[in-house]
């Protein structure tokens, strides 16, 4: 799995990857997402629009870099994401947790 960065303004990063997110891309999305952080941007958007499959690892980090981004006094949200990641989602009841944006664009604007 890929990941690249870009940011929205001064302060929001969106993390894209690129293809399976689960037990091996996990610990590299994690950094990547505390990289962030750490450099002052601690509104983060993962772009999961090219994620072609989540596991529970990769569940698992999301939910680490969202608590990772709140203690740094920001916010994780999702955008983009499939029907597989949406089902991986709903079944753990954590779609009331991470709410699907359509686009990075207006994950902090909606």
């Amino acid at each position: 799995m890929q990941f690249t960065v870009e940011t929205i303004g001064d302060d929001v990063a969106v993390v894209k990857g690129d293809g399976r997110l689960t037990m091996v891309a996990a610990p590299e999305f994690r950094a990547v997402v505390r990289r962030e952080i750490e450099a002052g941007r601690a509104r983060v958007v993962v772009d999961l629009g090219a994620v072609t499959f989540m596991d529970s690892s990769g569940l698992g980090a999301l939910v680490g870099c969202l608590k990772t981004a709140r203690q740094a006094g920001g916010d994780l949200r999702i955008a983009a994401p499939n029907d597989q990641v949406m089902m991986i989602l709903r079944l753990s009841n954590l779609d009331r947790v991470f709410k699907a944006h359509e686009s990075p664009e207006v994950a902090f604007h909606a």
